[in-house]
């Protein structure tokens, strides 16, 4: 679930460029200069909005599929969004967590110069296949 596709309307902007609306999360709104950017400032307020939603327990919603969307003044860009991704992004905070382990194997590993941090955060990405 760390992949996620959401349908975009993209709308030409009278000043030029472009306005992105999501149907499935209507209060997701953002612009762009050009098509690049537009599609960038898309994948952020998305993930602004799914990030602001998991924070607050709230389920995401079911995307539309392409032919339930109307489209208006629009035409459809289904935006990608890595939820992995924008968590090593925004949310790389350190936080300090308080651990036991043997006497024995802190000694050895304090003889080693071995990085407890390091180790730490190298174990959980590999137990939680990153």
């Amino acid at each position: 679930m760390d992949r996620l596709f959401y349908p975009a309307v993209f709308h030409k902007a009278e000043e030029g460029g472009f306005w992105i609306s999501f149907p499935d999360i209507p209060e997701c709104l953002t612009q762009g200069d050009d098509m690049q950017q537009a599609y960038e400032m898309a994948v952020e307020a998305l993930g602004l909005s799914l990030t602001t939603m998991e924070e607050a327990g709230e389920e995401f919603p079911k995307a539309s599929s392409p032919e339930q969307i109307n489209m208006k003044d629009g035409f459809l860009v289904i935006v990608e969004f890595d939820m992995a991704e924008y968590r090593r992004k925004h949310c790389s905070r350190a936080v300090k967590k308080t651990l036991s382990i043997p006497e024995w194997l802190n000694e050895a590993a304090i003889r080693q110069n071995i990085n407890f941090s390091q180790v730490l955060q190298e174990a959980l990405m590999q137990k939680i296949d990153m």
